[in-house]
């Protein structure tokens, strides 16, 4: 994922509700969302490296990734999508997965990881150094920088989710994936200096990219309750930003069964 806001433990309904856009070049194979046949998992696959970028749990798991942008920080170690599906798939609660992670994080890929379950939720890191913290009750946004660092486009995604909730939405999740569209650059004033140039931070500045060799692949929303079910929902997207098609699954024991 490149762009995320969640709001935890502030909605009367969902513990969680998440908004994310995963950015990846066009030509990398991935498979859409569903239940894999081989894992608990509920998520996209990539289907170079074998992890996901964001998937949930029908025990009520959800985690997601992000790189870390910096074209100065070399891309060596372990695949950052294998982080996501060793903590979906694994036995470990959010707290005790936290602790654990932070003696291995040094030989992954630069990533930003979230983990949830029914009880807690984490944020973890290892630029510049392994770190992990628990997330407070309320809305946070992350994107290819630090948890919480203020790039436009994640306040901008934030502020959208706010408005969300104090519009009072249960399942209307179209003013979500509007603003997962939204297209508008940010002014140069307040792009951030990653180092890839300014002509690519303003490409980079707008919530949804558009691009023939490298955009937007997915807008999901993920909406988890805390009576155990909840719903995810995927749009696809190819090439210059066109649709390649919607998915929409239950999350809970009984979706599990159907």
């Amino acid at each position: 994922m490149c762009l995320i806001a969640f709001a935890w433990q502030t909605h009367p309904r969902w513990r969680l509700v998440l908004a994310g856009n995963r950015d990846e070049f066009h030509a990398r194979p991935s498979a859409e969302l569903a239940r894999w046949n081989d894992s608990p998992i509920v998520a996209g696959r990539d289907l170079e490296a074998g992890g996901t970028w964001l998937g949930v749990t029908d025990a009520g798991r959800c985690c997601v990734v992000t790189n870390v942008r910096d074209p100065r920080d070399p891309q060596h170690g372990a695949s950052r999508g294998l982080l996501a599906t060793d903590y979906l798939a694994g036995g470990a609660d959010a707290t005790a997965h936290a602790q654990a992670l932070l003696g291995a994080a040094a030989g992954y890929r630069p990533f930003n990881l979230l983990t949830f379950d029914a009880q807690a939720a984490f944020y973890l890191g290892n630029r510049p150094e392994p770190r992990a913290q628990a997330v407070a009750p309320g809305v946070h946004g992350l994107s290819n920088a630090d948890f919480n660092t203020p790039w436009p486009k994640t306040r901008a995604l934030i502020a959208q989710l706010e408005a969300w909730l104090a519009a009072g939405h249960d399942e209307d999740f179209a003013p979500l994936f509007a603003a997962l569209a939204d297209e508008r650059q940010a002014p140069d004033a307040e792009l951030p200096d990653t180092g890839v140039g300014l002509e690519r931070e303003r490409w980079l500045s707008g919530a949804f990219i558009r691009g023939e060799q490298y955009g937007t692949r997915a807008s999901t929303v993920v909406a988890l309750a805390r009576d155990g079910n909840g719903v995810i929902v995927e749009r696809r997207f190819g090439p210059e930003g066109r649709f390649l098609g919607e998915s929409r699954l239950g999350i809970g024991v009984a979706a599990a069964t159907d």
